[in-house]
């Protein structure tokens, strides 16, 4: 086999047949299955309700505890014309936030789209990268939010299921700032927690709100040279000693999706002394092959888009061989693809 290039965003692509982009989740969130793929690259077949069989006493789960706004708006402009507003995080002027907005080239600063009457969004100002600037008038941001927002789905689930807004959101999800779900976090339920306490695993939460450009497609040839974008997390003081707790001990720290992995390791490469602080950061970083990703010990994940950065992460935290060929493996056993698809149990193949 010819060596990959790490640097190319074909080496990142595979084929996925479209019937297996899941577009409702698994009637009870464990019931997903899980594809564990061990370091050496060997797979195994499980359901995500067997995790506790692939813990032991004194591992801590890391999990992302951030929750979905309702961030989503269909205005109208001013001669009656449909619009679309997704407000992506609160912007520096206070009451303003940064959103995107279509259709692209007839939202306008200056612009008032309705809401209701004398309800709406006013667009301020551009933003870069061709977002917007925006603030509601009329009415305050949570409370539009809840009366006229919608829950942002990924632009892959072509109808959304009537318990979309329950389901694209974790069970313990708490602080309101992310436009799309952490979700390797989605299968979890509060009786699967209960029993991994039970067996004597560690359970911790960190914040990371997660933006939109986690659905940006690299659409550079080399990876290097595309534009991260850049996302907000917080890890608490309970967080940190649970997870130094873990290494001091010599136990494994499993992150629960890509999210909690970035801004563990964000966390880790930041410090002087390499370990995980508490703290509050914004961060860019962008991990992939061929650099190491030491901040946990095992990934829990699901199967990511083709060329995606978030594939990427992957292949850079378990493999690049490991990774893809456990995505042809979940093809030919017909796995189910993406947010509300099955999950992965990654483990670490970097020098920690």
């Amino acid at each position: 086999m010819e060596p990959r290039d790490p640097f190319a965003t074909a080496t990142y692509d595979y084929e996925l047949p479209p019937e297996l982009i899941a577009q409702s989740p698994a009637a009870r969130r464990d019931e997903a299955r899980l594809l564990v793929v061990e370091g050496h690259g060997e797979l195994r077949h499980r359901r995500f309700s067997d995790l506790p069989r692939l813990l032991s006493r004194g591992d801590v789960i890391v999990a992302n505890d951030t929750r979905v706004l309702r961030a989503r708006f269909r205005p109208k402009r001013k001669r009656g014309g449909a619009a679309q507003v997704l407000l992506l995080h609160p912007a520096q002027a206070p009451g303003s936030w940064l959103a995107m907005a279509r259709p692209g080239r007839r939202v306008r600063p200056g612009d008032r789209l309705t809401l209701e009457d004398g309800i709406g969004i006013e667009i301020l100002d551009w933003a870069p990268g061709g977002d917007r600037i925006v603030r509601f008038f009329g009415i305050e941001a949570e409370e539009a939010m809840e009366r006229f927002g919608e829950t942002p789905l990924p632009p892959y689930i072509r109808a959304a299921p009537p318990d979309a807004a329950e389901r694209y959101q974790t069970v313990y999800a708490k602080r309101l700032g992310s436009v799309a779900a952490p979700t390797a976090g989605l299968h979890f339920t509060q009786a699967l927690i209960a029993a991994l306490r039970a067996d004597g695993v560690a359970w911790t939460t960190i914040t990371l709100d997660v933006g939109a450009g986690t659905f940006r497609p690299v659409s550079e040839v080399d990876i290097r040279h595309h534009f991260m974008h850049a996302e907000r997390y917080a890890i608490g003081e309970d967080a940190a000693a649970a997870i130094a707790r873990a290494r001091i001990e010599g136990h494994r720290v499993v992150a629960v999706g890509t999210t909690t992995l970035r801004a563990l390791e964000d966390a880790r490469r930041s410090s002087a002394d390499g370990l995980i602080h508490a703290g509050e950061r914004w961060t860019s970083l962008f991990l992939h092959p061929p650099e190491p990703v030491g901040a946990a010990d095992a990934l829990i994940t699901n199967f990511h888009l083709p060329r995606s950065t978030l594939l990427m992460l992957a292949c850079a935290f378990a493999g690049t061989d490991n990774v893809l060929g456990a995505y042809r493996e979940a093809v030919r056993e017909r796995y189910r693809f993406y947010s509300f698809g099955d999950a992965m149990f990654l483990e670490n193949t970097s020098a920690c």
